[in-house]
Parts: C-alpha cells; sequence; structure tokens
C-alpha cells in the first residue's frame, strides 16, 4: 500500500512538473520519456487547441522520471524502457509503461551498450526477442558470399544435406505469380498494405511485425527468407540459451546476405528457404505452416482471388471472377497487360491500374506492349542513329528522309530522286519496340518486311517464369 502511495505522489509530482512547464493556455501536453542507467530523451508536446508547441524536459523533470522508474524497479513487472503520458488542464493523466513488446520508435532507441548497461543493473528473467537480438545477435545470422562459399564447401565434406521441403510452399513460378498479383491488387487499391514488388523481389510486412522477401535469381533460382514475430527458435535462442537454428544447413553458396531478408542483419530471421531446379529446400527452418504467418496469401489460387474480391469489394459477378482468374493466368505465364487489368478493375478511376501493371512489371510478368510511334519520332530517331554513328550521308540528305508504316514499324529511307536509279541505297527498319535496322535496296521492301515481321514475333512470344501450375 505505501508502495502505491508513493508511486501515486511520483505521479503527480510528474504532474504539476508538466503543467508548470506549459505555455500560456496550455489544453493537453502528450510527453514520452524513453529511459536507461545509460541514456535517457524525452520529448513533450502541447496543444493550446490552435497549435502544436514541442519542448524538450528540463533535467528538474528527468530526476521526477528516474525516481518513477527506480519506483517501477521494486515492484514486480521491473523498471520500463519508456513512459508514454497524457495530462489534460483538468488534472486528468493516463499513464502508459512500454516494456518493449515492440520495437521502440527512431529518436527513442539507444545503441545497444545503453540496453546492456540497463540490464547489469535490473537483470530481467526475459527479454523481448527483437531487443534481445538487437543487443545480442553479434552478426549470427548474417552469410556473406564468402562464408556462404566456404560453409557450402563444408556442408558438403561434412556430408550436411538441405531438407527437401516438397509441398510446402507453392512452387515458385506460381509462388512469384501469385505474390505480383496480390502486390498489383493492393496497390490497384491504392492500399498501404499488403505486399510490394521491387525489382526481381518480392516485399512483405505483415501487420504483427512478421515478414518476408522473395528474391528471383536467374536460371530460374529463388530465396524466400524472413522472419515470425514470436519464432519459438528465437526465444530459445536469445532468453533461454539455446543454440540458434543453422537455418543455411545445406544452403547452396548463392544463399547469402544480398538475397536474405533485412531480418539476418538484425538477427531475426526465423527462416530461409531456397528453390532449386524444381523444389524447394529449407536447413533448420519449421515447415512453411510455421510461417504462414510471415508470407502474403500465395498458398492456393482461390486464396488469391479471394484477396483480389476483397480489394474490388464488390460482390463479384461471374464476368469479374473469370476476368481475375485470366489476370492471374496471365501472371502465371509472363503475359499481364494493361486490358487484362482493366477487365478486372475497371474504368472507373477508381483503381490505380497504372500502378498495378508497373508492379507486375518490376516482376517481369508484364512485357512492354510495343505501341506504333508517330511517323516524325520514326524519322528522328532514324536520323539520329546516322548522324551518331558517322554513316556516310553523301547523296542521301537526311531533311529528305520519309518514313512508311508497315504492320510493327516504320520503313524510313531517302526516296530516289525521279529519273534516278540506285542500288544499295540505305534503308531503315525501325520496329515498334525500338529495333532499328539498317539495311539496303538490294534486298526487296516486301521480302525484308516479311522476315522483319517474324523476328518481331518471335520476340514478343510470351516467355514466363516457368511452365509450373499448381500440382
Amino acid at each position: 500500500m505505501a508502495e502505491e502511495a508513493r508511486r501515486s505522489t511520483a505521479e503527480h509530482h510528474l504532474a504539476d512538473a508538466l503543467a508548470a512547464f506549459g505555455p500560456m493556455g496550455w489544453q493537453r501536453v502528450d510527453a514520452v520519456f524513453a529511459v536507461t542507467v545509460a541514456a535517457e530523451v524525452g520529448h513533450l508536446v502541447y496543444s493550446t487547441g490552435e497549435q502544436m508547441i514541442s519542448r524538450s524536459p528540463p533535467e528538474s523533470m528527468f530526476v521526477l522520471v528516474r525516481e518513477q522508474r527506480a519506483l517501477a524497479a521494486q515492484s514486480s513487472t521491473g523498471p520500463w524502457w519508456r513512459m508514454l503520458l497524457v495530462l489534460t488542464d483538468s488534472g486528468a493523466i493516463d499513464i502508459d509503461c512500454d516494456y518493449g513488446e515492440r520495437p521502440f520508435p527512431p529518436g527513442q532507441l539507444f545503441a545497444p551498450e545503453a540496453y546492456r548497461a540497463d540490464l547489469e543493473t535490473y537483470p530481467r528473467a526475459r527479454v523481448p526477442v527483437w531487443l534481445a537480438a538487437y543487443i545480442g545477435h553479434r552478426d549470427r545470422q548474417r552469410r556473406t558470399p564468402r562464408q556462404a562459399a566456404a560453409q557450402a564447401r563444408a556442408d558438403r565434406v561434412g556430408q550436411v544435406w538441405a531438407r527437401l521441403a516438397e509441398y510446402e510452399f507453392p512452387p515458385f513460378p506460381v509462388m512469384w505469380a501469385r505474390w505480383a498479383t496480390i502486390a498489383a491488387a493492393f496497390v490497384a487499391a491504392e492500399s498501404d498494405r499488403g505486399p510490394r514488388m521491387l525489382p526481381w523481389t518480392g516485399v512483405f510486412e505483415g501487420a504483427a511485425l512478421d515478414g518476408s522477401t522473395l528474391h528471383a535469381l536467374p536460371a530460374g533460382r529463388a530465396v524466400l527468407s524472413g522472419g515470425v514475430w514470436n519464432a519459438p527458435a528465437l526465444e530459445a535462442a536469445y532468453n533461454n540459451g539455446a543454440p540458434m537454428p543453422d537455418l543455411y544447413a545445406g544452403a547452396p553458396d548463392w544463399v547469402a546476405d544480398p538475397v536474405l531478408d533485412p531480418r539476418a542483419a538484425s538477427g531475426l530471421l526465423s527462416f530461409c528457404y531456397w528453390w532449386y531446379e524444381g523444389h524447394w529446400y529449407r536447413g533448420a527452418s519449421p515447415s512453411a505452416q510455421e510461417c504462414a504467418m510471415a508470407v502474403p496469401g500465395v498458398w492456393t489460387r482461390d486464396t488469391v482471388l479471394d484477396i483480389v474480391v476483397g480489394l474490388i469489394g464488390n460482390e463479384p459477378n461471374h464476368d469479374a471472377l473469370q476476368a481475375i482468374d485470366r489476370l492471374l493466368s496471365a501472371a502465371e505465364v509472363g503475359a499481364v497487360t494493361h486490358r487484362a487489368l482493366v477487365d478486372v478493375f475497371g474504368t472507373d478511376g477508381r483503381f490505380d491500374i497504372d500502378g498495378a501493371l508497373f508492379h507486375y512489371s518490376l516482376a517481369g510478368l508484364a512485357p512492354p506492349e510495343p505501341e506504333p510511334r508517330p511517323a516524325g519520332e520514326a524519322i528522328s530517331q532514324v536520323r539520329d542513329y546516322i548522324t551518331g554513328r558517322g554513316l556516310d550521308t553523301t547523296g542521301y540528305p537526311l531533311e529528305h528522309l520519309v518514313a512508311e508504316r508497315f504492320s510493327v514499324g516504320w520503313m524510313v529511307h531517302v526516296p530516289v530522286p525521279e529519273g534516278d536509279t540506285a542500288i544499295g541505297r540505305a534503308i531503315f527498319y525501325l520496329g515498334d519496340d525500338g529495333l532499328l535496322e539498317q539495311s539496303s535496296s538490294s534486298i526487296p521492301a516486301p521480302d525484308y518486311i516479311a522476315e522483319f515481321e517474324q523476328h518481331f514475333a518471335e520476340r514478343h512470344s510470351v516467355i514466363g517464369m516457368g511452365e509450373t501450375r499448381e500440382r
């Protein structure tokens, strides 16, 4: 009872100090204090109803805050690391003590040494995993390319083999298309949530601080890694002295820092899978089911369709469901188009179709759609090509260049003056995809155009990230 009375008295002393420190006419103050035995910071924001006034607490106020923390240290809950306080001019006070269940915001997180010193003064049975990793991960989850190569060699000598994770995650090409589709749908809906795409990388951060990255690599390889916020293996490693799980056991040398989730650098990686030669593999990672909350809803085709339907917001009819299904099929073969997105999201302006298409493009699933350029642009490009390469233009006045349209591009040349004949006169063919080829009048234009059109079609045939469909 006496302890409760001391705490109440200390709170009122702090409230009085906050009130006395406020500007004229203040109505409310929001205060935050982050404190350890080695470092402290505070920030006050007073509201007068018309404006917000920020102030730094004086030393006399920190004396009262330290007193509050010292009293908390004598209680069963122990000392807090942050105290958030709201005080109104009526005297109402609300105090929230933060013991670090979630990471501290920027500006209120001290160097690891400050927390180590605090724990020496106030030992605790358990430290939140994120903070325990922050002050003690010692780069144990880092894997530089040099380390990866050495470990891969050692694993082969020691006969340490990766575990085949068959039928845990969807096959990578399918998973990649689904990830990109969910990301594009969230972007189209202009939502701040959901996964996103970077160049050849899928990124996902869940609402509960779980998350992962999916990196696509050449030769059909991929790396999926991330962290589950309350992973039992990390809890055991940081709070119970258990060994850190060997997430890279049996991993090839290309499973290295540049393609690992940033959690590896902070010691909070709890799973790592890699896709190679048509299969997922893992070391001492938990099963895919235990990682589910850190990965977007890529598990089945129906899961993806349900997510897109939910983001559209309307009760879908049969045609709408078919349009979403076609979009996902197009993503699986790397052939998403603007038209396919319009069929799903409509043309009423409620959805960001351009943003969605851009995300598909970052994933390599929306090849550029060639569009006919104006004749003037074609002539300008050919002129720049000729002058840039220093080609001989004797008897070939560039101001007389003309452009003649064919199915997939332009034939650009300087016509032969009436009454003259010319053999081997330069002719340029510019495709709608920007490919520029130089030929001559020695090759009949119809023959060259036919071959050009065939090559154009071959260049733009659908090439996806793989033929694997859901098994």
